[in-house]
């Protein structure tokens, strides 16, 4: 071999073998386990709809063993009466009709609310005078509780849907607007100013910028819009509840507390949290994820 290939050879190609080293062949981890499948009982777990399923169910147990403890329907009835009661209400269609009959004036009530709480959050992130107002308004009207006003919305809208309406469209206005304009408040300056020198200005960059930004916060004071507006609906039917010789489900429940029937009071109430259960879990949720969790706003 020349000089000059010698000096082209790497010491580590000259370096002899060290018969007495044991070198491990099993990977760079050494043979070690590094994906492991999940058990059957580990895949169960990750499902979140499984996981809630089993608090409710832990709850029912509760619930039974306390009522057969107490063993006194007039007092507190056991799940499994309440069941019964509950599919008795659904097969002669007195709690669907009910429930349809609280949900139409919710609905009419949550989607005024959601307008006046547009506009007032609109007028809010145009000018200084208009934070001022809102700011103003919500610290007067936010603590107050709707079923206060019930009164009021009585003198001036009657025993019917439009007192309702009155308190509904209060108790969600307030909530959506604040926290609607706190997430517009939260969008960061880099993210305006990006939008601004794209070119967007007025409707377009609060439709492409601001909303999208402050989506959570937005999703946020809807949720809790919808629990004030249906928590308020069914304290103000227990109080009048009757329109044109029917009533909701607040209604419902007041009138078998009145004839002593317990079950067909907690069957109302089992509705009630049926009700809210589906609109948190159907609803709601299926809005993050095709929102929030797409964007990568929430894990």
């Amino acid at each position: 071999m020349s000089r000059t290939a010698k000096a082209l050879v790497s010491p580590v190609m000259l370096r002899p073998a060290r018969p007495e080293i044991v070198r491990e062949t099993g990977g760079a981890y050494g043979g070690a386990i590094v994906e492991k499948p999940l058990s059957t009982l580990e895949r169960l777990y990750n499902h979140g709809w499984l996981r809630k399923l089993v608090i409710l169910a832990v709850l029912a147990l509760i619930w039974e063993a306390y009522g057969r403890f107490l063993d006194n329907d007039l007092l507190f009835p056991t799940f499994s009466a309440t069941v019964a009661a509950f599919g008795r209400g659904v097969a002669d269609g007195t709690l669907p009709m009910r429930a349809w009959g609280s949900i139409k004036v919710l609905l009419i009530g949550y989607g005024l609310g959601i307008v006046l709480a547009t506009l007032l959050t609109g007028i809010a992130i145009s000018s200084r005078i208009g934070t001022d107002f809102l700011e103003t308004m919500t610290s007067m009207f936010n603590p107050l509780p709707a079923i206060a006003l019930l009164p009021l919305a009585l003198i001036w809208f009657g025993l019917g849907n439009g007192s309702l309406i009155f308190v509904l469209v209060h108790s969600v206005t307030w909530a959506i607007a604040l926290n609607t304009h706190s997430g517009f408040l939260s969008v960061s300056r880099t993210l305006k100013m990006v939008g601004r020198n794209y070119g967007l200005r007025g409707s377009r960059l609060i439709t492409k910028i601001l909303i999208p930004a402050a989506f959570p916060s937005i999703l946020t004071g809807l949720k809790v819009g919808w629990a004030f507006a249906w928590r308020t609906l069914i304290a103000a039917e227990l109080v009048f509840g009757v329109s044109s010789g029917s009533g909701g489900l607040g209604w419902f429940i007041f009138e078998n507390k009145n004839m002593l029937d317990i079950p067909n009071v907690f069957a109302g109430l089992l509705t009630v949290i049926l009700i809210g259960l589906c609109v948190e879990n159907l609803i709601f949720q299926t809005i993050e994820r095709r929102t929030l969790q797409r964007w990568g706003m929430q894990a």
